[in-house]
């Protein structure tokens, strides 16, 4: 590391290559939630999740052998396991039913909301100050939501529930990032974050699957096979990808992901956003990338 910080052209190909490989995970995220779509509602959102887990386990054990095996799933803070699993499973519920009901990158555009609800929540639950110029970026962030969603009108009037359960599936993963946050400051490892986080899901959202269980056809088990096996790469690209640049450049390209996403439900389901999904996405974007640019860049929360 102190080679690359005192070097510009080894620091700049590092800068580089963490650009690359996080536009690959945003793409790759992309492809696991047209996997998702490709599903449709045959199979309960419960054994999507199920499954999305459990084939992510398997991806996840060489991290955990590398991190020294079971020693390195240790945890004093199981309750936190617990609450972040919650949280996290309220995110995958709104994700995979909205990839159903709703236009993939509508889905990927709501998801972007995450930030939004994490600078609200951060003020009771970190005592965070979140000064007048955040509020207002979240409240064009909002109104970017009410642009795509447009309440009553045509294409959304029979998406509420889905639209509702993206947004809360939204507040999961800001609780999530909350209690992932403090169980950072714990000292708690990463990977037994992530190694529970997975276990957890599959339990829960197996237990959750039995009373609505649909056998899944050859196709559908493929299916379901990789939306696993992408996001497991996804998220081990992304992780890379940190690891290799610096948080501060990489953070933005993380909304790439609306362009890959776009694509997709156009060539793949005709998907094409008119108009004002355009101009909201927009406007949610930009108020997501300025509430990055006055916390990471400039170091203020106001």
């Amino acid at each position: 590391m102190s080679d690359i910080g005192a070097d510009p052209q080894a620091r700049a190909r590092a800068q580089r290559r963490g650009i690359i490989l996080l536009l690959i995970a945003s793409a790759t995220f992309a492809l696991s939630a047209a996997f998702a779509k490709a599903i449709g509602g045959r199979i309960p959102v419960a054994e999507v999740i199920l499954f999305r887990n459990a084939f992510a386990l398997p991806a996840l054990l060489p991290v955990v052998l590398a991190s020294g095996g079971l020693a390195g799933l240790a945890t004093r803070n199981p309750m936190s396991h617990a609450a972040r699993t919650l949280f996290g499973l309220m995110g995958m519920v709104g994700a995979f039913y909205g990839y159903v009901h709703l236009p993939i990158a509508t889905v990927t555009a709501l998801g972007f909301t995450m930030p939004l609800f994490l600078t609200v929540l951060s003020v009771p639950l970190l005592n965070d100050r979140v000064g007048w110029r955040r509020g207002m970026a979240v409240l064009v962030g909002f109104l970017g939501v009410v642009m795509m969603v447009r309440p009553g009108g045509e294409g959304m009037r029979d998406a509420g529930l889905a639209v509702t359960l993206c947004l809360l599936g939204s507040v999961g993963w800001a609780l999530a990032m909350i209690t992932i946050r403090k169980m950072g400051e714990a000292g708690e490892s990463a990977v037994a974050i992530v190694f529970w986080f997975a276990a957890g899901s599959a339990v829960l959202a197996g237990i959750a699957a039995v009373p609505v269980w649909v056998w899944p056809t050859p196709v559908e088990w493929a299916l379901l096979a990789g939306i696993g096996l992408v996001s497991a790469l996804a998220q081990v690209l992304m992780t890379v990808a940190y690891r290799t640049g610096e948080t501060t450049l990489l953070a933005p390209f993380e909304y790439s992901g609306i362009v890959w996403t776009t694509a997709l439900g156009a060539f793949i389901w005709a998907e094409l956003p008119e108009g004002w999904d355009f101009a909201g996405m927009a406007v949610l974007v930009g108020a997501g990338l300025y509430i990055w640019h006055r916390e990471v860049t400039l170091g203020v929360r106001r």
